[in-house]
């Protein structure tokens, strides 16, 4: 292991701690993660992946792997009091589009999404944090192994129950609900069809769901109320025709609606649900914590202060406004609102959150058009069979010249620049003549402007 303070330990092995890792991997800077757990996680809990989410996969280079493993979500089915069968869709599923490829939630169960990232990755399981301190040389961390680690950095992405935050003292604000509960079990079954999300309300409120997952093994989520009842008697109530054959994963949720007050102590970062956490209405949990691991890493692998800083200025705002979401989908459900189970909320699908108005958006047109500095960098062919997305994959950041914008700065070789001239591009960017745009290497717009000089002060700025 390493001796010196110049490497990061990351605390957990979730999707928002695997994705710093890989972050940081790919940047060639050294790091530790480190899983409390013995063993890789084994639930279904967290299974969408929103359209946002699919491209920061794309850009880490695992998204054929992850659609070979996942699905579109399939209608509802509802089994009504009354007998009656109605089926609708929680969202209607969309047609790519040119500066959209993925605009469909992707099913994949947590433990696969885990084990997909987890490639390739290093993680130390059955080893966690004990005590956390800080000095002029570095992060102190005490293991639990009893081994005791000096780091550059520390990223606490250890749960809801964050032994991290809890160390720095950070408080965690919001409710826990204990009278809102439900039970989620990974099962499987006879007796069912799997081309639908069955779900069986009952005169009081929500009974029985059963959601199929893909992959082998022909596996279904369930979720329901609180009970001590036995799950195979739980959905024999709800039709005696269906058979339990086996139950694997479960656990009960508790309505957990909680933001830490700062994402950054020192040389010490939160992420993931260590620094928020959600209901899993509207399936923004997961999601926002692999994008907390998106900024975070390549942040992190410059050493820059000033830049990390903007880690906390960037995400905590975007997780409030996340958890804003999430919760009002919550008190829907809780509300037994009729349309509660609706996905159709473009927001939910997280392709607009921006960090525009930010430390490091950098807008220098008079007249933007209307994607700017801040706003996910859209995708769009370029007419010789690449991509846009194809030209930003990879850890580095990269410059768009549109048009005929006058000088063209000479960058450094670590960012590329390409000449864009293909229309649909051009309509992506919403750019009619020209401009410079810089794309930071988590694939927002960084920089907007025709003086190649702020494209080069940006650099500076960004570590370039």
């Amino acid at each position: 292991m390493f001796t010196e303070s110049k490497f990061t330990i990351i605390a957990g092995a979730g999707p928002t701690g695997l994705t710093v890792a890989r972050q940081l991997q790919r940047h060639g800077v050294p790091f530790r993660i480190l899983e409390k757990s013995p063993h890789p996680f084994g639930g279904s809990r967290g299974k969408g992946l929103q359209p946002r989410t699919l491209e920061v996969l794309d850009d880490l280079g695992l998204i054929a792997r992850f659609q070979q493993s996942g699905s579109d979500y399939p209608a509802l089915r509802v089994h009504r009091p009354d007998g009656q069968i109605v089926e609708w869709r929680m969202d209607e599923l969309h047609e790519p589009t040119p500066a959209v490829p993925y605009p469909n939630r992707l099913m994949v169960p947590q433990w696969r999404t885990s084990e997909l990232l987890a490639d390739g990755v290093p993680v130390e399981f059955g080893v966690g944090v004990d005590a956390v301190e800080q000095d002029a040389g570095g992060v102190r961390v005490t293991l639990d192994t009893g081994e005791v680690v000096t780091a550059r950095y520390l990223v606490g992405a250890d749960g809801g129950r964050s032994t991290v935050r809890r160390a720095l003292g950070v408080e965690f604000l919001g409710a826990t609900h204990e009278d809102e509960r439900m039970v989620i079990a990974d099962v499987r079954l006879t007796g069912l069809d799997r081309e639908h999300w069955h779900v069986w309300p009952g005169a009081d409120g929500f009974r029985l769901g059963l959601c199929p997952l893909p992959g082998e093994g022909e596996w279904w989520q369930l979720t329901g109320p609180p009970t001590e009842t036995p799950v195979p008697e739980l959905v024999a109530a709800v039709d005696p025709s269906i058979s339990v054959t086996e139950v694997a994963w479960t656990s009960r949720f508790r309505a957990n609606m909680r933001m830490a007050s700062r994402f950054r102590a020192g040389n010490v970062f939160l992420a993931g649900d260590a620094a928020h956490v959600h209901s899993p209405a509207g399936g923004q949990g997961l999601n926002t914590g692999i994008q907390d691991g998106y900024n975070l890493g390549w942040k992190l692998a410059t050493g820059n202060d000033a830049l990390l800083d903007t880690y906390e200025a960037e995400r905590l705002p975007v997780a409030a406004d996340v958890l804003g979401i999430s919760t009002e989908l919550h008190r829907r459900h809780v509300a037994q609102e009729e349309d509660a189970m609706r996905r159709d909320d473009p927001a939910l699908r997280q392709l607009a959150l921006n960090y525009r108005g930010g430390p490091l958006a950098a807008e220098h047109r008079a007249a933007p058009g209307l994607v700017r500095a801040g706003d996910r960098a859209p995708d769009a062919p370029l007419g010789d069979g690449r991509r846009i997305f194809d030209l930003l994959r990879g850890p580095h950041a990269t410059l768009l010249v549109f048009g005929r914008p006058g000088t063209v700065p000479e960058m450094p070789a670590t960012v590329p620049a390409h000449h864009v001239t293909a229309a649909e591009a051009k309509d992506a960017y919403d750019v009619p003549e020209s401009a410079l745009i810089l794309i930071r290497p988590d694939n927002y717009v960084g920089c907007a402007t025709q003086d190649p000089r702020d494209v080069l002060d940006y650099l500076k700025l960004i570590g370039g």
